[in-house]
C-alpha cells in the first residue's frame, strides 16, 4: 500500500546521503551488504515454491497442465523460427543481439560496472572481479526466472501481459509470490531485498556518473589546476544532481510496459554503439580517434533513426527485427546488433583514411601494444583464466540441461 513516490524518493535520499558523505568506498560497501539482502530475500520464495510445486519435476508438470500451449521450461527448445516463441524473436537475436552485443558491451562499457574492476587492489583481482560476477550472472535465474516459472505453476489466479490488461500482469508475480508465503518477518525481508536491489544499482550508477564528470571531463578541460578538496566538493554535487536524475528517470521508467523494455531500449540505443567504439580502440592499434568519434555518433544516430521509423511506420518491423511479429524487445536486440555493425563499419572506414596513433602512445590502452604481467608462476587454481574455463564449462552445461 505504499505511495510509489514516496517510497522512490526516501529510497533516492538514502542514496544520495551515504554516497554524499562516503563516495565510491561507501557505494561499495552498502553494495556487498545489498548483495546479500537480495539473494537472502529472493531465494526464499525459489526454495517455498519449489517446497509447494513438488520440486523441479512438479513444477514443470504443473505448468504443462496450466498452459498446454506454451513451453516456459526450455532456453532454446522455440527459438528455431520467428513464430514458435511469444517474443517473435529467432535465436541469431538472442546469442548476436543480446548475449554479444548487448551483452558484452554492458559488461566492458557500463562505468558502474569498469569502475568496480578499476578499483581492486592489483591486476589480478580485476580479472577475478568479473569471473566472480559472471557466475554469480548465471545464479540470477534461479531468483528471478525461477520465481516467475513457480508463480506459473501455483498461483490460482490468471496472468496476463502487461499490454492485455487484466487483475494480475507477469510484473506482480514476485510481490504476489512474497504474500503467499512469507509472514511478516520474511515478508520485510523481500521487500528489503526489493528495495536493496534498486538502491545498489542507483548507488552505483550515481557515483559512477560523479566520477566521470569530475575526473574525465571537468578537471581534463574546465578546471585543471584545482584542489583536491575542489573536486571532492564537485563531486558531491554531482551525486545531489545524480540522484535527481534517477527520481526523474524512474518517473519515466512508468511509461514503459516493463522496466526490461526501457533498460533495453537504452543499451540498443547507446550501449550496443559504444561496445563497437570501444572493442575496436582496445583490440586494433590502426583504430584512430576520429574514427571512433565518428563510429560512435554514426551508430547512435542509426539507432535512434531505427527507433523513430518503427514508431512512424509498423511494416517496418519486418525489417528491423526480421519478423512482423516480434515485441518490443526482440526489435531492440536486433536494433542493437544493427547499431553496433554500423557503428563498426563506419569506424574500420574512417580509421583507414585517418592517420593512426604511434605505437608509443598505445601503451597501455591497446592490446598488443601493453606488455601483460605472466601468471605462470601462479599456482593454477589461482588464476583467472583456470576459473574463466569453469565458468564456461558451467554455462555451457547449464544450457545443454536447460536447451
Amino acid at each position: 500500500g505504499w505511495d510509489i513516490s514516496f517510497s522512490i524518493w526516501i529510497s533516492s535520499l538514502t542514496v544520495a546521503a551515504y554516497v554524499f558523505l562516503g563516495g565510491l568506498l561507501s557505494a561499495i560497501f552498502n553494495e556487498v551488504l545489498q548483495f546479500f539482502l537480495i539473494w537472502l530475500g529472493a531465494i526464499v520464495i525459489s526454495i517455498l515454491g519449489l517446497v509447494e510445486a513438488g520440486g523441479w519435476s512438479g513444477m514443470v508438470r504443473r505448468i504443462h497442465a496450466n498452459f498446454p500451449d506454451q513451453d516456459y521450461t526450455h532456453l532454446w527448445k522455440g527459438l528455431g523460427s520467428f513464430t514458435s516463441n511469444p517474443m517473435g524473436i529467432h535465436w541469431t537475436g538472442i546469442v548476436l543481439g543480446l548475449g554479444f552485443v548487448i551483452s558484452f558491451g554492458y559488461w566492458t562499457t557500463d562505468f558502474l560496472v569498469v569502475q568496480r574492476v578499476l578499483s581492486a587492489k592489483d591486476l589480478r583481482s580485476a580479472k577475478m572481479a568479473p569471473i566472480i560476477g559472471s557466475a554469480f550472472k548465471m545464479a540470477v535465474p534461479f531468483i528471478v526466472i525461477l520465481p516467475g516459472l513457480l508463480g506459473l505453476a501455483v498461483l490460482p489466479m490468471k496472468l496476463v501481459g502487461e499490454s492485455q490488461g487484466g487483475a494480475y500482469t507477469y510484473n506482480e508475480v514476485l510481490p504476489l509470490m512474497l504474500a503467499r508465503y512469507c509472514g511478516p518477518g520474511l515478508l520485510g525481508l523481500g521487500i528489503t531485498a526489493l528495495i536493496a536491489g534498486f538502491m545498489s544499482g542507483m548507488a552505483g550508477n550515481v557515483s559512477a556518473f560523479a566520477t566521470v564528470w569530475t575526473y574525465d571531463i571537468y578537471r581534463a578541460t574546465i578546471r585543471k589546476n584545482a584542489t583536491d578538496q575542489h573536486y571532492v566538493a564537485m563531486g558531491r554535487w554531482c551525486t545531489v544532481l545524480g540522484v535527481l536524475i534517477s527520481i526523474g528517470t524512474a518517473y519515466l521508467v512508468m511509461q514503459f510496459l516493463s522496466i526490461m523494455d526501457y533498460v533495453q531500449a537504452l543499451f540498443a540505443t547507446f550501449i550496443a554503439p559504444l561496445f563497437g567504439t570501444v572493442i575496436l580502440g582496445m583490440l586494433w592499434k590502426r583504430a584512430t580517434p576520429a574514427a571512433g568519434f565518428w563510429g560512435l555518433l554514426v551508430g547512435t544516430a542509426g539507432s535512434l533513426a531505427m527507433w523513430v521509423w518503427l514508431r512512424s511506420d509498423p511494416a517496418a518491423l519486418g525489417y528491423i527485427a526480421l519478423s512482423p511479429h516480434a515485441k518490443p524487445m526482440a526489435e531492440d536486440m536486433y536494433r542493437a546488433l544493427w547499431s553496433w555493425i554500423l557503428c563498426v563499419v563506419v569506424t574500420i572506414v574512417v580509421s583507414l583514411m585517418t592517420k593512426p596513433k604511434p605505437a608509443a602512445q598505445l601503451e597501455g590502452l591497446v592490446y598488443g601494444a601493453t606488455k601483460i604481467p605472466s601468471e605462470g608462476t601462479l599456482p593454477l587454481i589461482h588464476r583467472p583464466a583456470f576459473w574463466a574455463v569453469v565458468v564456461l564449462v558451467v554455462f555451457v552445461v547449464l544450457n545443454v540441461i536447460f536447451w
